[in-house]
């Protein structure tokens, strides 16, 4: 498959992958907005932070680097048998860690109220067998990927989160008291989704037309379960080396891109409703990075990944597919750069905004706004560090790669440090100032070793990162009038207080005070009757009235 071609699929799924993106997190934003009304914030911090990082962990350490091991230019020519079977090795590494994750969400983390959040230690359980339920399909991922197969990741995980948001939105409504239940059972819908549907499609593809045309290297769905060839190692020894040095990676990039979650969870600096307010501004903030960053920086580090030769110097490679790996790098840092500029000029002036509309008051008020208006700026950076890591880790040697993982252990101890700090300082505004800072180093290394890797050509992609003069005008303009809008807007609300009330008013509130009713009084019935015989109710301030006299009883004369 020629560079162009390369190109050519890995723009198309890049492009139906924002689609199926876009999807996601309109549907989770809906399901978000909807359950927000019907369970406590608490409930949806045990879930979006507590769980879901268990989920994200198990899963992410369990298959990321066999991912990107299996997805290197070298892996084409090699044996599929070894690859598949390498690749059967993330159940059991699964296994291990989820058995490890468990006991530590178990014994080691402080369980939240049962009163308030109940069935958490089940609930535990159950979303660690809905992770390993996902690993199975991990094979058919990694050939899918490989040969482009763009339907298969469009329909299966569309299907499968269509799923989890239906069972959500009916368990809420019709059993709210399930608590933990809930979630665990629509996780276990959306794995097992996945996986039925990765089964149902190469039960069709195998054998078929379509597959003999993209020259697919299986013919039966017995050749996908783990076997040995005579004749040849069971698993690829240098593949396998590989896959250990994106491992150590992996565990050190996890630790980066979940670090505040790690933070909030075991270092208690949060309590489970903030962490369900922070989670649900966190989620609304990365909609953009999640829906049209990640999935770009996916799908071009395959193209990066089959056109440059990992480790070989630029020289040393076809020109002209250098010099096309050269250019999409400079348009994705233009793409990228305008929609983070964008994103950030806005972002600052519409959060109170977009979180009134999205939350009411639970969300607008306190430190949601700053929250946002911090992300907005935090999501520029990473724009920028998604591309240029994207086109490193797909250019960077063996031996680099190793380089590399002392460079993430220092960002990832340095990173929880400052988060711990800040986050005691400013609370959770803390942990999206860290990010931005870890995020910001990260880039920086990245732009070091691109501007050393086009050091001997004319290339220089990373010109791509200087925006139009004309660009930053209209953005500097725009930020001002926005920012003078708002500032206007709260004034306005300022003004709308309550008005001023008068001497007089009180008076006519009094007069008017239970006017047309009748009164049920037991004094005004006294008073009633004191009228209606003519006499005068006794006084205990009086110096003839004794007190314990009443209107029935005749008191004693002047004297």
């Amino acid at each position: 498959m020629g560079s162009e071609d390369v190109l050519k699929n890995a723009t198309t799924l890049a492009s139906y992958s924002v689609l199926l993106q876009v999807m996601f997190r309109v549907l989770t934003f809906f399901m978000n907005a909807f359950t927000l009304r019907f369970v406590s914030k608490e409930l949806i911090g045990v879930v979006n932070v507590r769980l879901m990082l268990l989920y994200s962990t198990l899963v992410f350490l369990s298959r990321e680097a066999f991912r990107r091991a299996c997805l290197s230019e070298d892996t084409v020519g090699r044996t599929w048998r070894q690859v598949i079977n390498l690749l059967w090795l993330t159940l059991p590494l699964g296994c291990l860690w989820g058995f490890v994750l468990v006991c530590v969400w178990w014994w080691v983390l402080q369980a939240p109220d049962s009163q308030i959040v109940p069935h958490y230690v089940p609930a535990v359980v159950i979303f660690c067998l809905a992770a390993l339920t996902e690993l199975l399909a991990e094979p058919l991922w990694v050939l899918a990927q490989a040969h482009m197969l763009i339907r298969l990741k469009v329909v299966s995980e569309s299907l499968a989160m269509i799923a989890k948001c239906l069972v959500t939105v009916t368990l809420v409504v019709s059993v709210p008291q399930w608590g933990l239940y809930i979630f665990s059972a629509a996780q276990c819908v959306y794995a097992g989704f996945l996986v039925l549907c990765y089964i149902a499609y190469f039960l069709h593809f195998l054998g078929s037309e379509e597959a003999k045309r993209k020259s697919f290297p299986l013919e039966q769905m017995s050749e996908l379960l783990p076997s040995r060839v005579k004749g040849q190692p069971v698993i690829n020894l240098k593949l396998a080396t590989l896959t250990w040095s994106f491992f150590k990676q992996s565990l050190l990039k996890q630790i980066l891109t979940e670090g505040e979650r790690y933070v909030m969870t075991f270092l208690n600096v949060l309590n489970f409703g903030d962490q369900g307010v922070y989670d649900v501004v966190n989620n609304l903030g990365s909609m953009v990075p999640r829906f049209l960053f990640l999935p770009i920086e996916e799908s071009f580090y395959v193209f990066f990944a089959k056109v440059l030769k990992r480790g070989q110097d630029i020289r040393h490679q076809k020109q002209e597919e250098v010099f096309i790996a050269a250019n999409v790098l400079e348009c994705l840092l233009k793409l990228v750069l305008l929609i983070g500029l964008i994103i950030t000029v806005f972002g600052y002036s519409y959060s109170y905004l977009a979180l009134d509309i999205y939350g009411g008051e639970l969300l607008s008020s306190g430190t949601g706004p700053t929250l946002l208006r911090w992300y907005s700026f935090y999501v520029l950076l990473l724009a920028v560090n998604g591309i240029t890591e994207c086109f490193v880790f797909a250019a960077m040697s063996k031996e680099e790669v190793d380089r590399y993982n002392l460079v993430m252990l220092a960002l990832s101890a340095s990173f929880l440090l400052i988060s711990y700090w800040l986050t005691c300082l400013f609370g959770s505004v803390g942990f999206i100032l860290a990010n931005c800072c870890n995020m910001a180093l990260r880039s920086l290394h990245s732009f070091v070793y691109i501007h050393r890797y086009f050091h001997h050509s004319d290339h220089n992609p990373l010109s791509g990162l200087c925006p139009h003069l004309a660009l930053m005008i209209t953005l500097t303009i725009s930020s001002i009038l926005t920012a003078f809008s708002e500032h206007q807007e709260e004034g306005e609300d300022e003004k709308v207080k309550r008005p001023e009330m008068r001497e007089e008013d009180l008076i006519q509130a009094r007069d008017k005070l239970a006017s047309g009713t009748q009164v049920k009084s037991k004094t005004f019935e006294v008073m009633e009757e004191c009228e209606r015989i003519g006499k005068v109710a006794p006084s205990v301030f009086s110096n003839v009235r004794s007190g314990a006299e009443t209107v029935f009883n005749k008191p004693s004369r002047r004297k």
